[in-house]
């Protein structure tokens, strides 16, 4: 049988990344950002009291070293606390060198800081704007001090491309990779055309697929971690159900 093709939905950089690896599984990448990144403009970030660096996503390691201006003689001296795999690799491509990692989600990381010996200093969490929550107030009602700072944006796409629009309409089946709620939410309201029952859903977690519950779609695969190595896992059972 042949492969169907994945549509893409993650913001670059990172889809680049996604869809080499499923290229390299033998599929069928289709590009198709739902989200796109935007800095924001704020001040060098001000890291008095601060010794600890939260990063939920490889952008905000990203966003972070650019309104730093790299990795500076202070930042090199923070411990950086990683959401997961890939958050975790960009923090050690930037330059860091204090770097504890993860493997799961936000509140996951909370609750390994947490559960670590008490760190000196506080935290600052980087992340995108619509990000500050639960993570920061966990570690604030456990007594830390912590902060949240917001250093880029999602902004919705505003038109579904050509090509995925065309894979959804056609006689193959699709499946649809989704990373966030947020990419799942922009995805169903350029979509509201699309036949049901011409694709499946692939998510890095319940949560992010659950925008698009009630549409119809043919089958939906969660991965069994929130991380890209167990979501090319999923995209490979997803196919084979097929």
């Amino acid at each position: 049988m042949v492969a169907p093709p994945i549509i893409v939905t993650r913001a670059e950089p990172g889809a680049s990344d996604t869809r080499a690896r499923l290229e390299e599984l033998g599929l069928t990448a289709i590009a198709a950002p739902m989200l796109h990144l935007k800095a924001l403009d704020v001040p060098t970030p001000n890291l008095t009291g601060i010794h600890n660096l939260v990063f939920t996503s490889a952008n905000g390691v990203h966003h972070f070293v650019a309104a730093s201006g790299g990795i500076t003689e202070q930042v090199a001296d923070l411990t950086v606390w990683c959401v997961g795999p890939a958050t975790t690799e960009a923090a050690h491509e930037a330059g860091f060198q204090r770097i504890v990692a993860g493997d799961g989600n936000a509140d996951d990381l909370a609750a390994q800081i947490l559960s670590a010996p008490e760190t000196a200093g506080g935290f600052l969490h980087v992340a995108n704007s619509a990000a500050a929550g639960n993570l920061v107030r966990t570690l604030q009602a456990a007594g830390r001090d912590a902060r949240f700072l917001a250093l880029y944006e999602t902004v919705p796409a505003t038109a579904l491309p050509d090509a995925a629009r065309a894979a959804l309409r056609s006689d193959r089946t699709a499946w649809v990779l989704i990373h966030s709620a947020k990419a799942a939410q922009a995805f169903a309201a350029l979509t509201g055309d699309v036949p049901p029952g011409t694709y499946g859903i692939v998510a890095m977690s319940g949560a992010a697929a659950a925008p698009l519950d009630g549409r119809g779609v043919l089958g939906v695969v969660i991965a069994d971690r929130p991380n890209e190595d167990a979501l090319m896992a999923a995209v490979r059972e997803a196919c084979k159900g097929l």
